[in-house]
């Protein structure tokens, strides 16, 4: 569709109102890394974790909230993801409660300032839909706009894979990827079906390493349980995108919010091992071949499902000089 709209007209007909390599050291500013996350069940809202290597991660604050959370049903923040524009803004998306068909939206330009919280009524135009989960936001700079990913339940709009998912109710949940973008934060495009592999899919992600576009993706298939991540290369932010690979987690293990960084020649790929109650990682240099590396990483205790991204060092160290 050519013309925009707001997120509100298109989910109503009335007019109302977690990437990886976001790019957020520019060309020539030394760079660190942080990784947004939540604890808990995400009531208190945005952590920040603070690198130098990848490896080594430090909870900054003393472990304290950056921002609390004030939209959604249950004000949750969970999943917080986060990019950066080129005008050096930060966004930042988040699922916003279990059984939310929007997603929080704020913006920063320092990751301490915080713009008014907004809720983003991306499936408000499915009345049966059951959620909106584990947002992702990049900055497609090809096409000058930010693309946010999302996964959401609709009962009945894929029945073939019905019986596998995990209970809702007295539904069950078979998720699929679906997306919006946007240049200013005001109109968005309507949503649409992004990514539809034939099971129950979450926590789609990108991976900008390599030259090159790869998607991550969690089969979120229950029975028989799959939950593991899986790649596939990506011809861009939009696709087409290949077929995805053999699972890349530990078998077994049940895994969730992929998010990766490039560092130096390898790819580190950060994972929530939710149901063993601890994060891990993995690495590459190829994104076919992957090597776990969770015991040498050091991660805050009990860190959930966020983003690591690259900033500049001069932005980390002021975060790291902050009173919790």
């Amino acid at each position: 569709m050519k013309r925009r709209r707001a997120l509100g007209l298109l989910a109503g007909g009335l007019l109302g109102g977690c990437s990886a390599m976001q790019g957020s050291a520019r060309p020539g500013e030394e760079q660190a890394y942080l990784f947004s996350y939540f604890l808990g069940n995400g009531a208190d809202g945005l952590h920040f974790a603070a690198s130098r290597d990848g490896y080594q991660w430090d909870a900054l604050r003393g472990g304290a909230s950056f921002l609390t959370p004030t939209v959604g049903k249950t004000r949750l923040m969970r999943d917080p993801c986060i990019a950066r524009g080129p005008d050096g803004m930060f966004h930042m998306v988040w699922t916003s409660g279990w059984n939310d068909t929007g997603i929080g939206y704020a913006s920063s330009p320092d990751l301490v300032q915080w713009s008014t919280q907004r809720d983003l009524p991306v499936m408000g135009h499915e009345p049966q839909a059951l959620n909106a989960w584990a947002p992702e936001i990049i900055h497609d700079a090809a096409r000058g706009h930010f693309l946010i990913l999302w996964a959401s339940t609709i009962p009945g709009r894929f029945p073939q894979t019905e019986a596998e998912g995990d209970a809702a109710g007295d539904k069950k949940y078979n998720h699929r990827i679906y997306a919006t973008t946007t240049k200013d934060f005001i109109s968005f495009t309507p949503t649409t079906l992004f990514y539809e592999p034939g099971f129950s899919v979450i926590d789609a992600t990108f991976v900008q390493a390599l030259g090159r576009d790869w998607l991550v993706v969690k089969d979120e298939t229950r029975y028989p349980p799959k939950k593991y991540l899986q790649v596939a290369a990506a011809d861009s932010l939009q696709g087409p995108f290949g077929l995805l690979g053999a699972p890349i987690t530990p078998p077994g293990l049940w895994a969730e919010g992929p998010s990766g960084l490039q560092v130096g020649d390898e790819v580190i790929l950060y994972f929530d091992a939710y149901t063993a109650g601890h994060y891990g990682a993995l690495r590459s240099r190829d994104m076919r071949q992957w090597e776990d590396v969770s015991a040498r990483m050091r991660f805050p205790h009990k860190m959930r499902h966020g983003t690591a991204f690259a900033a500049p060092v001069s932005l980390v160290e002021r975060l790291r000089a902050l009173a919790p």
